[in-house]
């Protein structure tokens, strides 16, 4: 199943150009928007990385889900001998690992516009954590 998303995805590479232009323009646009000076990146900083992780993770998944209905793929997948939860855990990872890739590209980007220090160990935990459960 992961593999299956991957090579899709290394196919047409439409969904991680999409996602990661979209996750990088909600960062661009916050950091003119806002003028940031380094008190408020402080304070500013994790709900703009939040919203640009949540944005673009929904649109991916929109976009994931979208393809499997118009092919319809998902009903091909409910018919085969597999189990459904190698299915639901297959797809857990594809987007699990869809998220990290969009959120590696977006995380120095976002820390070289907003002077922010991406390497504390409770940010890092939880950014995983939380992709985790988005995914």
């Amino acid at each position: 199943m992961v593999w299956k998303d991957i090579l899709l995805e290394l196919r047409s590479r439409d969904l991680v150009v999409s996602v990661i232009v979209f996750g990088l323009l909600i960062v661009v646009v916050f950091n003119f928007a806002l003028n940031s000076t380094p008190q408020k990146a402080v304070e500013l900083a994790p709900g703009i990385l939040w919203v640009a992780f949540a944005f673009a993770g929904v649109l991916a998944m929109n976009r994931t889900f979208a393809l499997e209905k118009d092919r319809g793929s998902l009903e091909g997948l409910l018919l085969t001998p597999a189990s459904r939860d190698a299915i639901y855990f297959g797809k857990i990872l594809g987007t699990f690992l869809f998220l990290v890739v969009v959120e590696l590209v977006l995380l120095p980007v976002f820390a070289v516009l907003f002077n922010f220090s991406l390497f504390t160990p409770g940010l890092i935990l939880t950014i995983f954590l939380a992709t985790v459960g988005f995914a």
